[in-house]
C-alpha cells in the first residue's frame, strides 16, 4: 500500500508539472501496451485538431473499461479544466456495459491523483441523455463509438445528447472506422466500419455544421474487408492465430476524423 501510495505521489508531482500533451503522453502512468498504441491513434495531433485545451470542459464518451484517452486527457484538465467521462449506464442488461464500467471506476479509484477530478455521467437514451449540464461543455469527444449506437438504433439521440451539453461554438470531435461510401447501413453495423457519409448525416440532423475532416488517423493499408469486420485486426485479432500476421502487418482500422461545431 505505501508504495501505490508513494507510486501516485510521484505521478501527480510529475503531471501537475507537465506542460504538454507530450509530458502526459510520456509519463509513467501509461503503459507500455498503451504507449504503443500512439503510433495508430495519434492523441496529440488529434486532440490538437479538436482544439482541446487544457482550461476547457470536456466531455470523453464511452471511454470503456480502460480509459485509453481518460489516461491523457484526465490529467491534461485536472488542473485548470473539467473532464466527462460520460460511461454506459449503470444499470445496463448487458454485462459488458456494467462489467466495464465497474472496471473504469476502480481504476480510476486507484489512482486518486490523477483521476480524482474525473465526473462520470452516463449515456444512453432514452433515460441517460445528460452527459453535462446543458450548454456548459466546450468539447465532446467520441472514438470509435458510432457503429455502436448504429446497432441498438440510438445514433440519433446520442448525436442529440451531445449537441444539448455543448456551448454554441463548442466542438463535436468523432474517430470512427471508416467504410467506403456506398455500404449499407446493415453492412456498416456487422463490419464496425461506417461510411463518413453516415456519421456527417448524424452530426448535421442534430443540429450541427461540419467544420473540418482529417485524416491523421488514416491508414491505407486498411481494406475495410475482413471476415470478422473491423475486430479481425489489432488489437482485437478475433480470427486469433488465422493470418495473424497479415493482420498485425496492416495494423489498426483506418479512420475518419472529424470535427462539428455548434452553431453560435
Amino acid at each position: 500500500m505505501r508504495i501505490l501510495i508513494a507510486l501516485a505521489a510521484l505521478l501527480s508531482f510529475s503531471l501537475t508539472h507537465a506542460t504538454s500533451l507530450d509530458d502526459i503522453l510520456a509519463a509513467p502512468h501509461r503503459s507500455a501496451e498503451e504507449k504503443a498504441r500512439d503510433h495508430y491513434r495519434h492523441p496529440a495531433q488529434t486532440l490538437d485538431f479538436f482544439e482541446v485545451e487544457k482550461d476547457m470542459t470536456v466531455v470523453e464518451i464511452w471511454p470503456g473499461a480502460k480509459g485509453w484517452y481518460t489516461a491523457v486527457l484526465g490529467p491534461y484538465l485536472r488542473e485548470e479544466g473539467t473532464f466527462y467521462a460520460a460511461q454506459f449506464p449503470p444499470d445496463s442488461d448487458i454485462s459488458y456495459y456494467t462489467r466495464s464500467l465497474t472496471l473504469f471506476k476502480a481504476h480510476l479509484a486507484k489512482y486518486p491523483a490523477l483521476y480524482g477530478q474525473v465526473r462520470i455521467t452516463h449515456l444512453y437514451p432514452p433515460v441517460y441523455s445528460d452527459i453535462a449540464p446543458a450548454g456548459t461543455v466546450d468539447r465532446v469527444l467520441t472514438f470509435r463509438n458510432v457503429h455502436n449506437w448504429a446497432k441498438a438504433g440510438k445514433a440519433e439521440a446520442v448525436f442529440a445528447s451531445f449537441f444539448k451539453a455543448l456551448k454554441p461554438g463548442g466542438i463535436l470531435g468523432v474517430v470512427e472506422h471508416r467504410a467506403p461510401e456506398g455500404r449499407s447501413l446493415e453492412d456498416q453495423i456487422e463490419s464496425g466500419y461506417m461510411t463518413e457519409s453516415y456519421v456527417i448525416a448524424q452530426a448535421e440532423q442534430a443540429g450541427f455544421r461540419l467544420a473540418e475532416q482529417s485524416e491523421i488517423n488514416a491508414n491505407p493499408q486498411d481494406s475495410a474487408d475482413h471476415p470478422a469486420g473491423v475486430w479481425t485486426l489489432p488489437p482485437s485479432l478475433r480470427l486469433g492465430d488465422q493470418n495473424r500476421e497479415k493482420y498485425l502487418a496492416i495494423g489498426e482500422s483506418d479512420r475518419m476524423t472529424l470535427k462539428f461545431v455548434k452553431p453560435e
